[in-house]
């Protein structure tokens, strides 16, 4: 998931091109501001080096991103697996496993052991290698390539639409990750005659492309795609808005706590905004064929069966462990990277 970070420091650190934030491009114009950008730039160029000689390679900077999510993902991953567990549950005219994202988390620790919070880590991994880094790639050059002669970054729109193109390019390339991801977290859920059995993401893939053709390995990557368009989409406009609220408001200053509650805020709507699309996502990736044909012909269909069966707030199944996943990942990511990019100009840059 790509976030623009409120510290215009931050957003270097990932693209090391763009010094600016989502927030400050919507911002006042004007010699003011323009000045005001001029100082984060040298700051920006300052921290990190500043120069041809400083900077850090293109591919080191993917690879980090890539490392940083991997790392956060260790943390978090007992929240995917949660969330899917809860999307799946009460599937068609079964009646729910799970009452509660609580009652989720406490049922697989008491049937699977602390280790089956964990079930599914090596697919959660690859696809933070695949996803993330190629996110990462394709937002970098495409922001290079629409940035002015002037050296003028694109204006919010634009930087909007690279931050989505980008996303959905990452999900289409992390698909076959997120398939063997909700197929192993799936698992524990079913009678043992009925699981798949994967013992690791490469296991999973490789029986997937034996069992049932390499073009499996792409299921749902559609609603996949959506996902990444809708997540980038809502966090970009309601972080801003909410955040222009909160300092209209006159009970915040551009600080550290008006971050976060605009921050808080904008999960939420993420959240809600994208859930829907997740869980036919999650759905679709999971089916099984049935007398040689699929549970569902397509996303349409998963919606119309979720609500007619399940009801229309099933389409939100998962909420608080989704929405909980958000904020750490994202601080996670970026402690991370911060401190790989200090590790690496102390011992590679500044030698």
């Amino acid at each position: 998931m790509w976030v623009s970070g409120p510290h215009p420091q931050l957003s270097c650190v990932i693209y090391h091109s763009e010094p600016y934030d989502v927030i400050q491009e919507r911002g006042p114009s004007g010699p003011k501001a323009r000045r005001q950008n001029r100082i984060r730039t040298r700051f920006c160029n300052h921290k990190h080096g500043g120069g041809e000689a400083k900077t850090s390679p293109k591919s080191i900077k993917f690879l980090f991103g890539g490392l940083a999510g991997m790392g956060a993902t260790v943390f978090v991953q007992p929240l995917d697996l949660v969330k899917n567990r809860m999307q799946l549950s009460g599937q068609g005219t079964k009646a729910r496993e799970y009452k509660t994202s609580f009652h989720a988390l406490f049922s697989i620790l008491k049937n699977e052991g602390v280790g089956g919070i964990y079930t599914g880590l090596s697919a959660g991994l690859l696809r933070q290698a695949t996803y993330t880094t190629t996110r990462l790639g394709i937002y970098t050059i495409l922001f290079e390539k629409m940035t002015g002669d002037d050296g003028r970054p694109p204006n919010f729109l634009l930087k909007a639409l690279i931050g989505m193109t980008a996303g959905a390019v990452g999900a289409f390339v992390g698909t076959p990750a997120e398939v063997a991801l909700i197929r192993m977290t799936a698992d524990g859920r079913l009678p043992a005659d009925q699981r798949r059995g994967y013992t690791n993401v490469f296991n999973a893939l490789a029986r997937i492309t034996r069992e049932e053709g390499v073009t499996t390995l792409w299921r749902g990557c559609i609603p996949t795609m959506a996902r990444a368009v809708v997540v980038n989409a809502a966090q970009l406009a309601s972080y801003s808005q909410s955040k222009q609220a909160l300092l209209d408001s006159g009970y915040f200053g551009d600080d550290i706590l008006c971050h976060f509650c605009a921050s808080m805020i904008s999960g939420l709507v993420t959240t809600a905004a994208s859930m829907p699309v997740d869980i036919v996502k999650t759905r679709i990736q999971n089916m099984r064929m049935i007398d040689g044909k699929p549970e569902y012909k397509n996303g349409l269909e998963v919606l119309v069966r979720v609500v007619g069966k399940e009801g229309f707030f099933s389409l939100w199944k998962g909420f608080t462990p989704y929405y909980a996943r958000l904020g750490p990942h994202t601080v996670l990511t970026f402690i991370f990277l911060e401190q790989m990019n200090r590790l690496y100009k102390t011992y590679v840059l500044d030698r």
